[in-house]
């Protein structure tokens, strides 16, 4: 069950709302960090406190083939007609089937959420009103993640490891980010919204 209530979420959602829009009408938000940092939970929270603000996934994007070079399709098919506050349209990967199957829309509400690994890179980042990036360790996320996948996706996680150490490497978020994000160490702790390395919202 998605909390409403946790106050440092109430807290970001309304700062969020008072930024300028930096993509058409919409204030774009991104939320990136290492493979299983917890972003998705996070983005679904923060998404329920803006009164379920839109949120695109960028394993929508990606495929096995192309688990970082999906930043032309998110322009081309999504960011383009937000600015233009029209709605867009993407094919979403079927991970299972390895393909692209359905079609996703995404309405230019007043915030709109992006998560996922690179989320916040070189390319998006002209479009971002708010960097968030989850500030938990590289091995502790894939600990993490390797725990939520079970051991079927074990090769998927060994291919993964040197992919992503090679995209932060060569294009990384973390130094951009407008806020840190610090998981609740308890249930019933919130989220720590920290000061982030490329400014403060």
């Amino acid at each position: 069950m998605i909390d409403r209530t946790d106050p440092s979420l109430a807290d970001l959602a309304e700062r969020l709302r008072a930024l300028p829009p930096s993509l058409g009408p919409v204030r774009l938000v991104a939320v990136d960090g290492h493979a299983g940092s917890g972003k998705t939970t996070f983005a679904a929270r923060l998404a329920a406190a803006l009164d379920d603000a839109p949120v695109l996934h960028t394993d929508d994007l990606a495929s096995h083939a192309a688990l970082f070079d999906w930043q032309a399709r998110l322009v081309d098919e999504v960011l383009e007609p937000l600015g233009r506050g029209a709605v867009a349209h993407y094919a979403v990967y079927d991970w299972h089937a390895r393909r692209f199957a359905e079609q996703h829309t995404l309405p230019p509400a007043p915030v709109v959420i992006i998560e996922g690994v690179g989320a916040g890179r070189r390319q998006v980042r002209p479009y971002l009103a708010c960097l968030l990036w989850m500030e938990l360790a590289e091995r502790d996320s894939w600990r993490r993640g390797q725990r939520r996948d079970g051991p079927g996706m074990s090769a998927f996680w060994a291919g993964w490891f040197p992919a992503e150490r090679a995209h932060f490497a060569a294009d990384p978020s973390r130094p951009y980010a407008d806020a840190l994000i610090r998981q609740p160490a308890t249930r019933s702790e919130g989220y720590r919204v920290l000061p982030g390395p490329g400014g403060t919202i």
